[in-house]
């Protein structure tokens, strides 16, 4: 049973990002393979030539069936079992699991990175641990160590990087999942949580690739409030955006920028990456406040443009800054650094600027310089996969 005072002691500033000190589920390998079958360790095999037929320029950003998954389970202690790769399949949940009856789940999204010399690198996964361990705190679930967290995305990149493109084509993207997957019918904590990791070569998050965005300012709904869960990355944040995402969309939108709940003037995020605004040598970007993620891409670009002699602010950014700004930006883990080339609001398009002299190209640049390995890595942001 989860410890009353882990749900109930006072949480860190998400600033900090400060390091806080089961599964009754069977996994199926596919429709012919038996619960008992998929239960089975099994050993990595592949090797990097053994990649099919994939067409490495237009990956997109979807689904393909990779090779292995990483799972374990809690014991009743709350601690992580030694995990054990499986083939990537379907799994099987009680109906009364916490995830699937109280919504009790996150997850995280890194990328592991091929380099010209056939080197295989990820890139800060320590820092979703420590975003996964905050939000299971927020959650009152289980997590797994930073150690068990960097582990499993190793071992999953590792079994699966036949599927890592080739530099410059794409990367492979690792979803680390935590789901309170024991069974619970009253409102409670679930008393097992499965932790699962599974991965997917991937190119461009947007259809527009490398182009710049047009962004819609919605103002009829929120993502997030005071006191929510809007700054972890709980699976129960990103459902309730798709009515505003999918009405942006049908009218040409790449994307949506939420502003705040209580005033409704000051920007937010959009729904799937961190917005921000560059007016002369000065960027400002939303405070983490509780209300928006804390994103690994947002705190290297803050980190990278301070380097190049940005003058750097995170605070409030009402909306008529944000439309007044010199050049918008988004970042994340999938989008990584894009300019925004418009935004809409009230019935009024304000169009940024968008040559090749952005500071977002700038430090685009930079940060797949360090990933690639054209930048040297002074920061220790790199982890080898080996």
């Amino acid at each position: 049973m989860l410890q009353k005072s882990r749900c109930l002691r006072n949480l860190i500033p998400s600033s900090s990002f400060a390091s806080l000190p089961k599964i009754s589920v069977f996994y199926a390998s596919g429709a012919a393979s038996s619960v008992q079958e998929a239960l089975e360790p099994s050993p990595y095999s592949g090797s990097d030539d053994e990649n099919g037929d994939i067409d490495w320029d237009n990956l997109g950003f979807g689904i393909k069936q990779t090779d292995y998954m990483y799972v374990t389970k809690s014991t009743c202690d709350g601690v992580f079992e030694q995990g054990q790769l499986s083939r990537f399949g379907n799994i099987e949940l009680n109906p009364s699991a916490g995830v699937l009856n109280y919504g009790q789940g996150l997850f995280e999204g890194t990328k592991a990175f091929r380099r010209e010399d056939g080197r295989l690198f990820l890139f800060r996964p320590d820092q979703n641990a420590i975003r996964m361990q905050f939000g299971a705190d927020r959650m009152c679930m289980h997590s797994p160590s930073i150690d068990q967290f960097v582990d499993a995305v190793k071992q999953t990149a590792l079994a699966n990087r036949r599927w890592i493109p080739p530099p410059g084509k794409g990367s492979l993207y690792i979803r680390p999942l935590l789901i309170g997957s024991g069974p619970i019918l009253g409102l409670a904590p679930a008393p097992e949580y499965t932790f699962l990791v599974f991965a997917s070569p991937v190119g461009n998050y947007f259809k527009e690739g490398l182009s710049s965005l047009n962004l819609y300012i919605e103002d009829e709904f929120h993502r997030a409030t005071r006191g929510g869960a809007g700054g972890v990355k709980s699976i129960s944040n990103y459902s309730p955006v798709l009515k505003a995402l999918t009405r942006a969309k049908g009218r040409g939108f790449s994307d949506v920028i939420f502003l705040d709940s209580v005033y409704k003037k000051n920007l937010e995020e959009a729904t799937s990456c961190n917005v921000f605004v560059v007016k002369g040598n000065h960027i400002s970007t939303p405070p983490i406040n509780g209300n928006i993620l804390p994103g690994v891409t947002r705190k290297t670009v803050i980190d990278i443009a301070r380097d190049h002699g940005y003058q750097v602010e995170e605070r409030t950014v009402p909306v008529e800054e944000l439309l007044d700004g010199d050049e918008v930006f988004c970042t994340g883990t999938a989008v990584g650094v894009l300019p925004v080339g418009s935004i809409a609001y009230k019935g009024k398009r304000v169009e940024y600027k968008t040559d090749s002299r952005l500071v977002s190209r700038d430090l685009y640049s930079t940060l797949t310089g360090l990933q690639s390995g054209v930048i040297e890595d002074k920061k220790g942001w790199l982890l080898e996969v080996e």
